[in-house]
């Protein structure tokens, strides 16, 4: 038994314009709760950010909360780079759905994915 999953995506080689696209990064945030079953407790927050010419050479970057948890987007598409994390109370994610939504979305190359099982001694009796 364990408390939630999370998945992480790293995507690369991606197309530059969709990366960029600030209104395609908020029109994920905004279906893929729908898609998986969850519930958006709040409307998308989006920042487009300048970069620092240090590592990061600026993107698009989004976040919605779900009663479940939340999904995140941070874009670099100077990089053709997106680092996606969907985290959910819920077991049972469709990893190789949200892997191929993200591909599909981006036009990514290739995925790096890790997965794993939070909170595995999150108390699962009643609380009085």
């Amino acid at each position: 038994m364990h408390f939630g999953e999370h998945l992480m995506i790293d995507g690369y080689n991606g197309d530059p314009k969709k990366l960029d696209d600030k209104e395609l990064v908020l029109s994920c945030l905004a279906e893929l709760p729908n898609l998986l079953g969850m519930h958006p407790i709040a409307e998308p927050q989006l920042v487009v950010f300048p970069g620092n010419d240090i590592k990061d050479p600026g993107g698009v970057s989004g976040v919605v909360l779900i009663a479940e948890s939340h999904i995140s987007v941070h874009t670099f598409p100077k990089r053709g780079f997106v680092s996606v994390d969907v985290y959910s109370c819920h077991n049972g994610m469709d990893t190789k759905f949200i892997i191929g939504y993200f591909t599909r979305l981006f036009g990514l190359g290739d995925i790096e994915q890790h997965f794993i099982k939070r909170g595995s001694r999150y108390p699962s009796h009643n609380l009085a």
